[in-house]
């Protein structure tokens, strides 16, 4: 492939990779409209890994035809590891398949969901070290959409009717167009454009730490970033997720640790948050019979009318995914546990714990190599965390991974694309070396 055509190929995929990052927080009505008016759903939903798929080939040429981009990838842990990772899922899957474990839909969607965002972490990684344009630009293609989702999120609450999605197709075939805790209607949860409360809880955990990185680094604007920042905390209270909340508090907890770099104001910081968890705490087991605290802080409330404690039913299902995860060190496939395991033809499997999710799906191995992919992401981060971006995925990546522990949050396109992809354009300069690390994008092709 000529340069100039390599150039090229560079460009279109930056542009592509850019259009994704807008549409992601917005995929959800879209698709679920589009899905629910012209039938074939699925095949709209999946507008992202079809996007994916040329991306990839494009990123397979650059590989082929430059040789010190090949010795870099070649010569990275990190890529390594997420082939075999990738490997794992294949051999196991089809091992699952033939022993009839896992039917060829909850596969194929397995697949798909575990590991369509390492792919893009790789496309990103690649792009963004051949184009300034990914590294100069993420911040306002992170941004814009979120202000979409949050002002979107504040008229939910404040101004449009609790059934306003089924106007978009949402229903018991699609995606429910309302939400409550426990199933109590006076507590009505926020899923603003995302697919759910939870899934939108765990992207604000990703918003929030930006916007409170530039609210604190950056003088311009204060006001602005200010209201922002109010309305997404506003809306993400109100999706009533508890694991978004917890993982919020250890993600700006630690940027604000980071960002300080005295050791006396560091010692302030630790102290104050430890005298505002013990109020916090203090005041939950004081109020923990009043009707708000036992709603949305303990879902404990004695007029419930699920038929499930919440807490009960989680608890649960740890305990019956980490029995089935050491009965079955290898794993039972992809497709047998979480989301994906809704499409399989067994029992569905829902741990309420990501790694655990994968533990039983790919094993003991699987949920060792996932590990140490992300131990070797966030050990590439800090190494770079000067950068503001590096500094806000080190700080996320703590938050989410509680958001993890206690759901499936890695399986939402959303977040999975959005984490991943930054992280892969924070990391391109640091692991992919060349003598010309960018090919400059043109002005036409950044507007």
């Amino acid at each position: 492939m000529k340069p100039s055509k390599r150039a090229k190929l560079v460009q279109v995929s930056a542009a592509t990779i850019g259009l994704m990052f807008l549409l992601l927080p917005l995929h959800a009505v879209l698709t679920t409209w589009a899905g629910a008016n012209l039938g074939h759903i699925d095949l709209f939903r999946i507008w992202k890994e079809l996007l994916l798929m040329p991306l990839t080939l494009g990123i397979l040429w650059l590989v082929v035809k430059d040789k010190e981009l090949r010795k870099s990838l070649l010569s990275n842990k990190l890529i390594w590891l997420i082939a075999a990772y990738s490997l794992l899922h294949v051999a196991v899957g089809l091992f699952a398949l033939q022993n009839n474990n896992v039917n060829e839909e909850a596969l194929i969607y397995a697949l798909l969901i575990n590991l369509r965002f390492l792919g893009f972490f790789v496309v990103c990684l690649i792009i963004a070290s051949k184009s300034n344009w990914l590294i100069s630009n993420w911040r306002q293609l992170i941004i814009w959409p979120a202000t979409v989702v949050v002002l979107f999120g504040l008229l939910q609450q404040f101004v449009l009717p609790a059934n306003f999605l089924n106007h978009f197709g949402y229903g018991p075939d699609t995606i429910p167009a309302v939400h409550t805790v426990d199933r109590n209607p006076e507590y009505l949860r926020l899923q603003s454009s995302l697919r759910g409360p939870n899934p939108l809880g765990a992207y604000l955990v990703l918003i929030i730490t930006l916007a409170g990185a530039s609210l604190i680094t950056q003088k311009q604007r204060r006001a602005s970033q200010a209201s922002f920042l109010l309305g997404a905390m506003t809306v993400l209270f109100f999706s009533y997720s508890r694991s978004a909340w917890l993982g919020l508090i250890v993600s700006l907890f630690l940027l604000i640790y980071w960002l300080l770099k005295k050791t006396k104001a560091r010692r302030y910081l630790i102290l104050s948050a430890t005298c505002l968890i013990l109020i916090i705490g203090g005041l939950a087991a004081i109020y923990r019979n009043s009707t708000i605290v036992e709603n949305t802080l303990l879902h404990t409330s004695q007029v419930s009318r699920s038929p499930d404690d919440s807490n009960e039913v989680r608890i649960e299902a740890w305990s019956k995914s980490i029995k089935s995860v050491i009965k079955e060190p290898w794993g039972r496939g992809p497709g047998t546990a979480g989301p994906a395991s809704f499409r399989n033809n067994q029992p569905t499997h829902i741990a309420e714990n990501y790694y655990i999710q994968i533990g039983q799906e790919v094993g003991a191995i699987g949920l060792v190599l996932f590990l140490a992919i992300s131990y070797f992401v966030v050990k590439e981060l800090w190494k770079v965390r000067t950068q503001k971006l590096s500094l806000i995925l080190l700080a996320s990546f703590a938050g989410l991974s509680i958001v993890n522990m206690l759901s499936h949050a890695w399986t939402d396109d959303t977040l999975a694309y959005l984490w991943w992809g930054l992280a892969g354009i924070a990391l391109a300069p640091a692991i992919i070396k060349q003598k010309a690390n960018h090919v400059q994008t043109t002005k036409k092709a950044k507007t």
